[in-house]
């Protein structure tokens, strides 16, 4: 009786064992490949409660969701020969469970071929572009670049790619401060040719200038010059019209005039004599000046005497200076 409940036993345990063998769970975010002798037999990607052979087969799970890749630093030469050290990283789904599991069997394996395949996409592409090109607009259609490439070295491994992204794009440590007196010589060589720019454009703009003064100055001068000339012309013709009207006038105008000049002026000692042209408006403003009277003979009388002759202007006069080493 014993020996029947213990054979009954084994044989529920091994049954047990047998059934736990038989069934497995596929879950929500799982993907799973049921393989017998090591040949794939059965794909299941619906969640839920399976049953396999036991001992027989075997299961291997994947993941549905979107796994990451973080390749190491790779150092990168752009097309203007820096370097560059750029931290990337991709994000991945098992697209074919079958055919990831031929070509790279589990995700470790699969995530050292990815970081190999971003690394190459990265020195294919980013070697066509400088270092502005990076920083700048740019730098979304090199990552689709990138990504497009990675993509299709990747799909033959029954994997897709969600999206590669560089984390950062750094100088390495040797080569900054190369780059840093690079960016300085650079800048130094556009301002220096800005500033002769400029010093061309001032120059240009201050001869244009002077040439448009000279211009200006030259023109009115030469409409100075003939107004001036009218205006002198006129001046002549009034005058001549004026002065031809009345010649004795004229003539007695300019004599007090040269008396004003010569004799109003203090200190001045003048030595003329009085029967001179100078003086003959100085008594006599008919301008006979100092002329004797003449005798005239009358019938009835005597011939009178002569009238006295004008009085002789007294010209005020002053002493002339000692010559010098003979004092007074």
């Amino acid at each position: 009786m014993n020996a029947k409940l213990a054979a009954l036993g084994a044989v529920i345990v091994v049954a047990g064992l047998v059934l736990v063998d038989s069934l497995y769970t596929v879950g929500q975010n799982e993907q799973a490949l049921v393989l017998q002798f090591g040949e794939v037999v059965k794909i299941e990607s619906e969640p839920g409660l399976k049953l396999k052979l036991p001992v027989v087969q075997n299961v291997q799970f994947y993941e549905k969701r979107v796994l990451d890749v973080d390749p190491p630093v790779e150092q990168v030469i752009l097309s203007d020969q820096r370097r560059l050290d750029v931290d990337s990283y991709a994000r991945y789904r098992i697209a074919d469970p079958l055919l990831f599991f031929q070509s790279v069997r589990n995700e470790a394996t699969a995530s050292t071929r990815i970081s190999s395949f971003v690394n190459n996409a990265l020195r294919n592409v980013l070697g066509n572009y400088n270092q502005l090109d990076v920083l700048s607009e740019q730098r979304g259609p090199i990552m689709r670049s990138i990504r497009d490439q990675v993509e299709s070295n990747a799909k033959p491994l029954g994997i897709e790619i969600v999206d590669v992204r560089i984390v950062r794009a750094d100088v390495p440590e040797g080569t900054v401060q190369s780059v840093y007196d690079r960016m300085r010589s650079e800048r130094e060589r556009e301002a220096a040719q800005y500033r002769a720019q400029g010093a061309e454009y001032s120059a240009q703009i201050k001869s244009s200038a002077d040439r448009e003064r000279t211009v200006l100055l030259a023109e009115a001068e030469r409409k100075a010059q003939e107004l001036r000339g009218q205006g002198d012309a006129d001046a002549i013709k009034v005058q001549a019209d004026a002065y031809g009207a009345d010649p004795q006038f004229f003539s007695f105008y300019r004599s007090l005039e040269a008396y004003r000049t010569a004799l109003g002026a203090s200190g001045t000692t003048l030595v003329l004599s009085p029967k001179g042209d100078f003086f003959k408006y100085f008594n006599d403003a008919t301008g006979r000046g100092l002329v004797p009277a003449v005798t005239q003979q009358t019938p009835s009388g005597p011939t009178p005497a002569p009238s006295p002759a004008p009085a002789v202007p007294e010209v005020p006069t002053q002493p002339a200076p000692a010559a010098p080493g003979n004092p007074g």
